[in-house]
Parts: C-alpha cells; sequence; structure tokens
C-alpha cells in the first residue's frame, strides 16, 4: 500500500494522503471488484478501510482473499451507512477521506483527478465526481447532487444521457457513494448524521458544509461506474423509499436556515404531494408515505437538531439560496445543476 511507498517518498505521502472507507452489507461480488479498482488506483490511497457491517454473506471474506492490502473494521452490526462511514473516519489516518459505495467501480485515475481538482481548489474540502450507471452504458448515475428551492434534492442527471464533457464547478452537495471530503472538515462537523441510517445522510453533510460557510464542487474527469442501492434491493425498493422520504423531510427540517424555511415551507409541502401523487400512480406510495410519517412523528426530535445546527451557521438564508436551483424544470428533469462560480 502506500503507507509503506510513502516512506520513501514524502511527496508521495502528501499528495496521496487518502483513507478510503468502502461500508459493505450483503454487498455481493461487488464489492470485489469495487475493492480491487481502490487497489489498482494510479494514486495509491494511503489505506483502504473496509467496514463490514455485520454482513453474512462472505463478501467481505471472500474480497480480502482476492485482494490484498485491505484493514477490515468489523461494526459488529448493522449500523446503516451513516455510522459505518463515521467508525471508518474515526480509524482513518488519512488528511482525506475518499468514501466509495461497496458497488461503485473507480476508474484508475480517479483518486488522482480527484486529488488534482483539490490542488486546483485550495479553498474547497468536499469533492464529488461523475458517476455513471453499471448497467446503463452512456446514462449518468449523477454529476453532483442538487437542491431544489422547495427543499427537495435530487442527483443531478441521474438516468440521463451523459453530456460528456463539462466543467468543474460547484455543486450543492456531493453524494456519498464516491466522494472526497477532508478529514479535518468530516470531524469538525461531526461526520454523518447517523439518525439518518442511509440515504439523504450526504445531502445533510453538504447542506451543513455550506451553512458553515463552506462549498463542494464537482470534478467531472473522475469517474466511478456505480450500480446503485445493490445492498438494499435497487433504487426503488421499499427499504430505499422509506428512509429517502424520512430523511429528506428531516433534513429539510434541520438544515434549512430561519427566513428560507419559513418562506419555502408551503412549497416543501406541495411538492412532496405532488411527488406522493405521482408515486400513487406507480404503486409506491405505500414505503414512501410511511417514510413520511415516521418523519413527522420523529419531529420533536428533529427540530432539537435543527435548534443545534442552526446555533453554528454562519451562512444566510440567501447564501443557501443561492446555491439551490430556482428552476422548477431542473427538478422536474433532474437536470445536472454545475455553478461555475468560484
Amino acid at each position: 500500500m502506500a503507507r509503506d511507498a510513502a516512506k520513501d517518498n514524502p511527496g508521495a505521502a502528501t499528495q496521496g494522503s487518502v483513507s478510503v472507507i468502502v461500508v459493505a452489507w450483503q454487498s455481493g461480488p461487488d464489492l470485489t471488484r469495487c475493492l480491487s479498482a481502490l487497489a489498482g488506483q494510479t494514486l495509491p490511497p494511503l489505506e483502504i478501510l473496509l467496514v463490514d457491517n455485520a454482513s453474512t454473506d462472505g463478501a467481505p471474506e471472500a474480497a480480502m482473499r482476492e485482494v490484498p492490502g485491505i484493514t477490515l473494521v468489523p461494526a459488529g452490526a448493522n449500523l446503516g451507512f451513516a455510522a459505518g462511514v463515521n467508525l471508518g473516519a474515526r480509524q482513518a489516518q488519512g488528511e482525506w477521506l475518499a468514501l466509495v459505495n461497496p458497488d461503485a467501480f473507480a476508474a484508475a485515475d480517479w483518486l488522482e483527478r480527484l486529488l488534482a481538482g483539490a490542488a486546483r481548489n485550495p479553498g474547497v474540502d468536499c469533492f464529488g465526481c461523475r458517476q455513471a450507471m453499471a448497467d446503463a452504458p452512456g446514462r449518468l448515475d449523477g454529476l453532483g447532487d442538487v437542491m431544489s428551492l422547495p427543499g427537495i434534492p435530487y442527483r443531478g442527471g441521474y438516468g440521463l444521457p451523459d453530456p460528456g464533457p463539462v466543467g468543474e464547478g460547484e455543486c450543492f452537495s456531493a453524494c456519498g457513494g464516491a466522494m472526497l471530503i477532508r478529514r479535518s472538515l468530516f470531524e469538525a462537523l461531526g461526520g454523518f448524521d447517523e439518525d439518518l441510517f442511509m440515504y439523504c445522510e450526504d445531502v445533510d453533510l453538504g447542506y451543513r458544509i455550506r451553512l458553515a460557510g463552506g462549498a463542494c464542487r464537482v470534478v467531472p474527469d473522475a469517474v466511478v461506474d456505480h450500480v446503485g442501492s445493490a445492498s438494499t434491493g435497487g433504487a426503488g425498493s421499499d427499504f430505499a423509499s422509506f428512509h429517502g422520504a424520512r430523511n429528506r423531510i428531516r433534513v429539510f427540517i434541520k438544515d434549512t436556515p430561519p427566513l428560507l424555511f419559513w418562506l419555502t415551507l408551503p412549497l416543501h409541502v406541495i411538492a412532496t404531494t405532488a411527488l406522493f401523487l405521482r408515486l400513487a400512480t406507480q404503486g409506491r406510495l405505500g414505503p414512501n408515505l410511511k417514510g413520511a410519517q415516521a418523519a413527522l412523528a420523529d419531529l420533536p426530535a428533529a427540530f432539537a437538531a435543527r435548534r443545534r445546527t442552526q446555533a453554528t451557521r454562519r451562512a444566510s438564508s440567501w447564501d443557501i439560496a443561492r446555491a439551490m436551483t430556482w428552476n422548477p424544470l431542473d427538478l422536474l428533469g433532474r437536470r445536472v445543476v454545475i455553478r461555475r462560480r468560484g
């Protein structure tokens, strides 16, 4: 691993001081492919930490037999993605954390290109990348997360044709399926919100980065292929739908600055209702409605989290609103939104 090479090349140690964290649960053969791609990076990471959320399918053991040099971090239970990453981050030694889903397969130069983006933007500490659909060549899985004015987040470009070369710029937040973040920032923010378990925890983190006065950028020439929700039955599964619906409401309540919160609350209710009506026509309302009901039942905890989050806010409502898309067609069409300023 790069940890040994760094002793002989201090320059490489500085450039490649990255701890990769992969959280696995029932990940199957995708995990071996994921770890193999990470071990074969043109700029090797300092370490690859595999957090095993008590898998019973033998995938972590099989992957570690095939890919040497992996550090196993047993969770002892299924902690979820958010707590699993936090566990890995507490053991990490790198200056940067690279988070990669077990069903994401990084191009050989993925890490090198992300670090090059970080070098070009010394005032930014969080970076996303281009995610391609592993099972649908030529289509995007995401190119930066977008936050709409009604407070409904989405992965920019999901399912759309890959637009080809795209300039680097700001995204609202970086998708946790394949991202790079400075470890000191991750720790200062308290890591992922473990109450979210999984889904929207990356949007919440990116939101809190913005509330603290920071930003996220997307580096489109850093590429991963992503299956998406492989461990949880797919993006439209009951599990994903429940947690997505619950956590969207939780993030809106927790993170939206006061003035913006009251101005956009009616829009959030309208947009959520419209989304549920569309899901009803697709026969997918049940788990989404249960997720919303769970969020409403947990309102006291959500507002307590809101008070803690807003108490340390540095950004204004206008700062946050400027980072959102105000165009409803962007949300309806899941358009990529990358801002060139900064």
